[in-house]
């Protein structure tokens, strides 16, 4: 083994360099995962829905004013899709 400091100090930085390497590579992987954007996206969902009515214990006003308009849009969205789909047949 070596016992030069700078060889040890450089192997010990390396060591550290791998260590928060591997780590996110693991929260990239816990990040891309189809089953946790699915949770994320569903409890987006549910908090946008919340906000919307203001039923959420952290009603804010702007919040709500903010879903409605994201859902709105969204529907207003859906019937053009809707529609257009109808006439064409």
């Amino acid at each position: 083994m070596t016992t030069n400091p700078k060889i040890v100090a450089l192997e010990a930085e390396l060591a550290k360099t791998r260590a928060e390497l591997a780590a996110t590579v693991d929260e990239l992987a816990t990040r891309l995962d189809p089953r946790t954007q699915a949770t994320h996206a569903v409890d987006s969902a549910k908090k946008l829905a919340r906000d919307a009515v203001g039923t959420g214990p952290e009603a804010d006003p702007e919040e709500k004013t903010r879903a409605r308009i994201v859902l709105g849009t969204a529907a207003g969205v859906l019937a053009t899709v809707i529609a257009g789909a109808a006439r064409k047949h």
